[in-house]
């Protein structure tokens, strides 16, 4: 099963910028636990994950990545998309067309925060969304894709 966890505007400074929001783990950090425990969860499973991760603060490149994805046939996508989640009809376009599942994680719980941050133009288009628990967000959203690759969520 290959699923690709994408990041979006501002999430290479995870650690640095306010990490009272979104915890004290670096990127780099995150991508070792989420590989360590999505192998655990495999097992548990009986499915091979093979995992790609990919970050940019440019919007055409998620795009590029997104469109990559869909070629490569991937079984599913985790995207934060960060600040473009509230205005980027590209990327919210770019997912709407792909066939595969894909949800969007946030770490921190934009709900509970400014206005602005209440609305992702990129949810309605996604399986579902998990916002709130910070880096563990990732790991929720991958048990999700495995239980819907075992069509557990059908």
């Amino acid at each position: 099963m290959k699923i690709a966890i994408v990041n979006g505007a501002n999430l290479n400074f995870t650690g640095i910028r306010e990490p009272k929001i979104y915890g004290a783990e670096t990127l780099a950090e995150i991508n070792k636990m989420i590989s360590e425990n999505a192998q655990d969860l495999a097992e548990l499973n009986l499915v091979k994950l093979d995992l790609s991760f990919f970050q940019s603060n440019i919007e055409g490149e998620i795009v590029n990545f997104l469109q990559k994805c869909y070629q490569e046939k991937f079984d599913g996508i985790i995207i934060n998309p960060g600040a473009f989640a509230h205005y980027s009809y590209a990327i919210r376009d770019a997912v709407a067309s792909l066939a595969m599942p894909v949800i969007e994680v946030h770490m921190s719980n934009p709900y509970a925060r400014e206005e602005f941050r209440h609305t992702s133009v990129v949810a309605p288009v996604c399986r579902g969304q998990i916002c709130g628990f910070r880096s563990h967000g990732y790991i929720l959203a991958i048990h999700a894709l495995i239980k819907i690759n075992l069509e557990v969520y059908e």
